[in-house]
This record gives structure tokens, C-alpha cells and sequence, in this order.
């Protein structure tokens, strides 16, 4: 029996839905995935056919074929464990075909059934939303950051037999609860009051929070250009609701949130060294994923030692801070990031 689960793919910093059909074909059992996998999709055979077991659901003797459509789009990353898992039980019958129905599913496995953190999750539930799924399926210690998305029901699973049971009505989960958007208060890492003397760069600073200008900052080596750079972000306009999402779907992409912190409040500081490849600073790798000046997204963007980055890293940070964003392009297509910052050099006389 054709099973058929709900996943979803991320390109750039949006989400496709992904189609997961489990079907089986002659010849000795095992299972081949096919749709675009990458390693780590490839590798999820083995955790999936070990968390079967250990979940305490027989894994079916037969040759398997798990079908990630669309084909065109490229799948990386292992958030396609659980729902390939999902796939399998409803193929053996264990769970029946319309316990998937209208529901997103999105998770790591490990060997003995548990599921783990998966990256992107915010955008991949802003994404079912927007494709019209009643509920999200995914790991227990990402609840938080999808239940950020309103109207989405958001069901968080520790482990594949937890699942099971929900889905089989045994021991149902409960949807968790999305709690209040508190008005937390900014707590800076550096405020401007432990900063003496230098009044005139402070007040260029502020006159560069007020307006959005970039900054140069050029003395001696102590004068205190890394430590005003790092208290700017502390007199910046508290970000909105909309700019606060904007800086998470970003960091959460970049698997970059912090624990315990589904969204970010303060306003991005990033600080690369002048080593940096151009790639990190603007974004990419075999699949484009957003570099320093994306990651600084309505922050700060400080650049110390400034004369000491390449000079190719510097030309292509111009065309970002007109535009406002970073376009990367490759051989299969081209995505766009968010990038926008403020800029801080230092550098010496």
C-alpha cells in the first residue's frame, strides 16, 4: 500500500512542501530513496530502519522505495528521518493511511527512536501555513519556535514510538501551547555608560543610530573603537514584530538560534575576522546558506582591522548595502538573503 507523508524542503529562507511516498518493488528487502537526496538523506536508511526497531514496530521484509517529490528540488539535511519513518509504519499497516492527513512532519532520528532538533523550523511552519496544513509534527525542543506561527497546531514528539502512539490514539499529545508575546526587556551585552571619555565618537554613534549611517572608526590601538562598536547596537530602535521574525527565520536557517530562545529581541551584532572567505561573509557553499552580513540583519555588521580584509570581500559588500540584499548565484539557480545592516569599520591612523 502506497503510503504518503508531508515534509518539507528548504531553499534559501523558504520552504517547499515535500511529498514522501513509501512503496516497495522486487528484490532483496532494503530501501533506496530517490527524489534529489543528499548524504545525509541518504544516510537516514540506516537511523530509520534502527528506529523502527527500537521503536518496537517490526521493520518490513521487503525492498522499499522512498520517493522525496518534488525531484527537482534538491533535499539536504536529516529533518526527512521522522516523516520517512512515518511513511513506513503507515506502509505495514500499523497506522492507517489518513493519520497523516493535512499534517507537516519534520525531524532528525537517532538510533534508538528519539527525535532531534531540526534546523529551519520556523520557516518550514510559516511555510504549512502558508500551504494550508492543520497541524506540524516536529522535535519536542523546537515546539517553541514553531508555535511562533499562528494557527498552526504544533505537536512536539521526543521519540518515534511517542509519535506512534499519538498518531494510533493510544496515548495522545496534547498541542502545545503558544505562549503570550511578553514585551521582554533589551538587555544589552555592553551599555554605552561603561564606556568614559570619548564623547565626540558617542555622539557620532548616536547620530549614526538615529539616522541608519555606517561608521568608520579610526585611532589608536585602546582607544575603545571594538568596545563603542559593540555598545551600538544597545541605542538602536527596539526591533518590530515583523523585524524580529525577519532575524529568526534567519538565524534558524542558519541553525544558529540559541537554546531556550525561540526568538531573538536583540538586534544582531556580528563580528568576522578579517580571514573570512568570501563565501562566509556573503553567503554559500554546495547549497547557499546566509553568510556574516545576512546574519547581521537589522544589527551591526563590525568590521575591525578593516584594511586587512581582502580587497574582493570589500568590493561586494557594496552592491548588499544599497540594495539591502545579497543574491547569490550558481550553477543550479540563484537565492536572495536579507542584508540589512549597518556597517562599522575600525581600523589604525
Amino acid at each position: 500500500m502506497l503510503a504518503r507523508v508531508f515534509s518539507c524542503a528548504m531553499i534559501g529562507l523558504e520552504g517547499v512542501v515535500v511529498e514522501v511516498e513509501v512503496d516497495y518493488t522486487s528484490g532483496f528487502p532494503g530501501m533506496t530513496i530517490v527524489g534529489l537526496p543528499d548524504a545525509a538523506v541518504q544516510e537516514s536508511r540506516e537511523r530509520v530502519q534502527a528506529a523502527v526497531r527500537n521503536a518496537g514496530v517490526p521493520f518490513p521484509c521487503k525492498r522499499l522505495v522512498v520517493n522525496l517529490a518534488p525531484a527537482s528540488v534538491r533535499k539536504e539535511g536529516p529533518a526527512y528521518d521522522l516523516p520517512i519513518a512515518l511513511g513506513v509504519l503507515i506502509f505495514t499497516g500499523m497506522l492507517p493511511p489518513e493519520s497523516a492527513n493535512a499534517t507537516m512532519v519534520v525531524g532528525e532520528l537517532s538510533l534508538d527512536g528519539s527525535v532531534r532538533h531540526a534546523r529551519g523550523v520556523l520557516p518550514m511552519a510559516a511555510t504549512a501555513r502558508q500551504a494550508g496544513f492543520k497541524r506540524i509534527v516536529v522535535p519536542e525542543t523546537d515546539a517553541r519556535e514553531a508555535a511562533l506561527i499562528p494557527d498552526l497546531e504544533v505537536i512536539p514528539i521526543s521519540s518515534l514510538a511517542v509519535l506512534f502512539n499519538h498518531l494510533s490514539g493510544r496515548a495522545p499529545v496534547p498541542a502545545f501551547i503558544r505562549p503570550p508575546m511578553e514585551d521582554v526587556p533589551l538587555i544589552p551585552p555592553i551599555d554605552f555608560g561603561e564606556v568614559k571619555g570619548q564623547e565626540h565618537v558617542k555622539r557620532a554613534l548616536e547620530v549614526a543610530a538615529a539616522g541608519g549611517h555606517n561608521v568608520l572608526m579610526m585611532g589608536p590601538p585602546g582607544s575603545g573603537r571594538t568596545l563603542m562598536a559593540r555598545a551600538l547596537p544597545g541605542i538602536l530602535p527596539k526591533m518590530s514584530i515583523d523585524e524580529t521574525l525577519d532575524v529568526t527565520r534567519v538565524y534558524s536557517v542558519a541553525d544558529q538560534l540559541p537554546p531556550e530562545t525561540p526568538l531573538l529581541h536583540n538586534r544582531p551584532f556580528r563580528s568576522p575576522h578579517h580571514t573570512i572567505s568570501h563565501a562566509g561573509l556573503m553567503g554559500g557553499g554546495n547549497w547557499p546558506h546566509p553568510g556574516e552580513i545576512s546574519l547581521a540583519h537589522h544589527g551591526v555588521l563590525f568590521l575591525d582591522e578593516l584594511p586587512e580584509f581582502g580587497m574582493r570581500v570589500l568590493e561586494v559588500l557594496r552592491q548588499p548595502m544599497e540594495d539591502k540584499v545579497v543574491t547569490i548565484s550558481w550553477a543550479q539557480g540563484s537565492l536572495t538573503f536579507p542584508a540589512n545592516y549597518q556597517m562599522v569599520g575600525a581600523m589604525n591612523p
